[in-house]
């Protein structure tokens, strides 16, 4: 009988493969067709989620008093990873881990109706309001637009695919969903464009030397022909990146890599400290970092976000057809920076707000003299991408001001090195929760929703019941109904 075994196991694993293959191509039937993909996987149905993401240490920001501290100093946050993981984890019935939940990216995944700069390459708003979830405390909401670039006014792009090809990647949510994704970021370039194709499995590979963006069918057919297997030398891949994009580099252009692998790096450098040091010394090569993680079992979270941090870039998770559609389409300018190293200082008036606390931005705070160091990195912005952050605080009873706070800005133009400062005071009046702003309201659902999936102590009277019931009344704005489909997400909370 012994002998007999692993003949029967292997049996076993070939017709339950077989059984998801026919499985998946049933449900591609119904996959709508984008341009430039046919029939593209759809990893919800086709790949179980077959364990959650490693758990880490965490510790949210507390409430500060402003007699103590009356300043707080972050750099932006632009990803919206986090929310997509989440989004797949709880589809599958399963319960996001605290570390993966970070509240900044799920309110940051969202475009929220912001005016459009002016003179500035981005535009500034505030709003303050009472709590939902603390009768006691009120909220303070920092909004954030950067500038809408025209498409006749569009910079040339050079533009570095740098695809992870190792054996980690075979699933169908892996190297096939990005293969699609970039099929579709190929669709919107134009002859001024630049593309090259770097690959990295137990080395580094240039697939494609840099190529005008109108030989599309040229371009597809390279990424068509990518195939997995082998290990992870991502450090070498990085390195061939760089090189490739150093050498095509366009002054006064939209030079960047985007990096799309699971992260699973074992070959040569692979401590996420060491890579992230090799990212910190090659941004200063004026080229920004795209990272988009992909699969879930060995996803390697954590490393992928602090690299898309330190390079210049940002962070953005692949789960779905869907997800490809909003990153390489409908948020495409998205990949066109109007500022880098944006960072913002809050100043509170202690006659007025006795207590504070930042929801979320938890790995972006830095040191209050960090804000006019330009040589401190922080993030940056796309092409009329929208940022949000939330404060609550705790006010004192006895003042009649009205300026609760101001708020400073600080960012750099993509092309240069020098921060340019604005201001804007947080002033009053305050606006009962149900007739603040449309922004506000779904912004503090979002919270309050991660704040629920962390359970988090600050969390006060929120629950499911309520969140709902205030995002359901904030969906007006919704240009690609990415909201509607967050109040369908809110009934998967246990």
């Amino acid at each position: 009988m012994k002998n007999h075994l692993p003949a029967k196991i292997l049996l076993i694993c070939i017709a339950l493969l077989l059984f998801h293959c026919e499985k998946g191509k049933m449900d591609n039937t119904i996959v709508p067709n984008f341009a430039g993909v046919t029939n593209p996987p759809n990893p919800a149905v086709d790949l179980p989620i077959d364990k959650p993401l490693p758990n880490e240490s965490f510790v949210e920001n507390p409430f500060i008093k402003t007699s103590e501290k009356n300043t707080s100093t972050f750099g932006v946050d632009a990803d919206g990873a986090s929310y997509s993981i989440v989004r797949r984890v709880l589809k599958a019935g399963l319960i996001p881990n605290t570390a993966n939940v970070r509240i900044e990216e799920l309110i940051n995944y969202f475009t929220f109706n912001y005016p459009e700069p002016s003179q500035e390459n981005v535009s500034l708003n505030t709003e303050i309001t009472t709590c939902p979830w603390n009768e006691n405390h009120n909220l303070i909401r920092i909004g954030i637009k950067g500038k809408t670039i025209a498409e006749n006014m569009k910079p040339a792009s050079n533009m570095v695919f740098l695809i992870d090809v190792s054996g980690s990647m075979t699933s169908p949510d892996k190297l096939e969903l990005l293969k699609s994704g970039f099929k579709l970021l190929v669709d919107g370039l134009t002859e001024k464009d630049k593309i090259a194709i770097v690959t990295y499995a137990g080395a580094a590979q240039v697939l494609l030397e840099s190529t005008n963006g109108n030989q599309k069918e040229k371009i597809k057919s390279a990424i068509q022909k990518l195939g997995s297997g082998g290990s992870t030398a991502g450090a070498k891949g990085i390195l061939t990146a760089y090189e490739i994009a150093t050498k095509n580099f366009i002054s006064d252009g939209n030079n960047r890599i985007i990096l799309g692998s699971d992260g699973d790096f074992n070959v040569g450098i692979s401590s996420t400290s060491d890579l992230v040091k090799l990212i910190e010394e090659k941004r200063k090569t004026g080229i920004f970092l795209t990272v988009l993680g992909v699969g879930l079992g060995n996803l390697n979270d954590n490393m992928m976000e602090r690299l898309a941090d330190n390079g210049n870039g940002n962070y953005e998770y692949i789960d779905t057809i869907e997800q490809l559609q909003k990153v390489f389409v409908n948020e495409f300018d998205k990949f066109y920076s109007v500022t880098k190293d944006a960072k913002l200082q809050i100043t509170f008036n202690p006659d007025l707000v006795e207590t504070y606390r930042l929801i979320g931005y938890e790995n972006r705070v830095l040191k209050q003299e960090d804000f006019i160091n330009d040589a401190i990195d922080a993030g940056e912005i796309g092409s009329g991408q929208t940022i949000t952050a939330l404060y609550e605080v705790q006010l004192t009873k006895n003042s009649t001001s009205q300026d609760f706070a101001t708020f400073d800005f600080r960012y750099k133009m993509p092309e240069q090195e020098n921060s340019r400062p604005m201001t804007l005071k947080i002033q009053g009046p305050i606006i009962s929760f149900n007739a603040s702003s449309e922004n506000t309201r779904f912004a503090s659902a979002v919270a309050g929703y991660g704040m629920l999936l962390k359970d988090s102590k600050y969390r006060g009277t929120m629950t499911k019941i309520l969140i709902e019931s205030i995002a359901e009344k904030a969906i007006s704005y919704d240009p690609h109904y990415y909201r509607k489909e967050f109040v369908t997400l809110i009934k998967k909370l246990k």
